[in-house]
């Protein structure tokens, strides 16, 4: 019945979703950027990923509307009137006011190099700037946060700053507790994530194949994908990272290599799952507008405000189908 069932929603909507054409010509699709920026945080807080919040109806925020109307239970998948009348009812707000507070400073390194070697110097994988971090603490980017900050100059912000942001549950990097391990779980491990590398798209199902959470994802090159069925073995914050260019490019271990540190910077993100298929993980990212594109060489990424609440969704022991 699952493989029944897996992404019907995202497999009966690609041809749509990927073509900005058909969101144009359907008259549930709002076209004012703050009901389109509510309905994206209505679907950010019910863990239905639509990409970065930006007020604007791409891809993975049609995706995102396709399938939590498959999850609730909507028959029209494509209507976004059940979305955009829930999201009213709960986002009346879609912007927020943010004080940088100074106990971010430590999460910030303008200095940090983008050369690998280099990178393995220092101790932390930290943002370059205040905006890198607010941005992603938003689940958004830096030329939105310019877009509706015009009168600031965002790339200079500094403690004691107020900006406006996304009215999202925020990702609060200082709260992410380093190396912590998630332990399995009687009914989270019981729960199956799916991952779609022709979609990507990543869903959860809890036991009794319901969906539960879908996120956007950049899979691994075509070459490199695990197709088949493997199982989650471990969950870990703020991993350090082995840097191999050769592997990332080839997918066999080269000589060469350089034991990266951790943090939001680090080229697998936040947080680490590893399943059973050897040197293959579910992970963050260091660039999270770049998801959705195919840059690693078999790992699947997600970006680090939807990679941190994997261990509420997936536990060791869940099953993970690659496709």
């Amino acid at each position: 019945m699952l493989k029944r069932l897996l992404f019907i929603a995202l497999l009966a909507t690609a041809a749509r979703a990927q073509d900005p054409g058909p969101a144009k010509d359907d008259p549930s699709v709002p076209r004012d950027r703050d009901s389109v920026l509510r309905i994206q945080i209505f679907l950010d807080r019910h863990l239905f990923g639509p990409g970065k919040i930006d007020g604007a109806v791409g891809e993975f925020t049609y995706k995102a509307v396709v399938n939590y109307n498959y999850a609730h239970g909507h028959r029209d998948l494509y209507n976004w009137a059940h979305v955009q009348e829930a999201a009213e009812r709960e986002v009346p707000v879609p912007y927020a006011a943010y004080k940088i507070k100074e106990n971010l400073l430590p999460y910030v390194n303008p200095k940090l190099p983008e050369e690998p070697e280099e990178q393995a110097k220092f101790s932390f994988m930290a943002y370059r700037s205040l905006v890198e971090l607010v941005a992603e603490r938003f689940h958004t980017d830096e030329t939105f946060l310019a877009l509706i900050n015009p009168q600031k100059k965002v790339e200079a912000l500094k403690p004691g700053d107020i900006v406006v942001v996304p009215n999202v549950r925020s990702f609060r990097i200082e709260e992410v507790k380093p190396m912590q391990s998630y332990k399995s779980d009687p009914t989270l491990s019981a729960h199956t994530i799916v991952i779609d590398t022709t979609e990507r798209m990543a869903a959860v199902y809890d036991a009794k194949e319901a969906m539960l959470a879908a996120f956007p994802i950049t899979p691994g090159k075509p070459q490199f994908i695990p197709v088949g069925q493997w199982e989650v073995k471990t969950i870990m914050n703020t991993p350090s990272f082995r840097y191999d260019k050769q592997f990332l490019e080839e997918g066999v271990r080269g000589d060469e290599a350089y034991q990266l540190p951790p943090g939001p910077n680090s080229p697998v993100g936040i947080i680490w799952c590893g399943i059973s298929k050897s040197g293959i993980g579910l992970h963050g990212t260091a660039l999270p507008r770049t998801i959705g594109r195919a840059r690693s060489a078999g790992c699947v990424r997600f970006a680090n405000w939807d990679a941190i609440r994997l261990p509420q969704l997936i536990r060791p022991g869940s099953r993970v189908i690659v496709r």
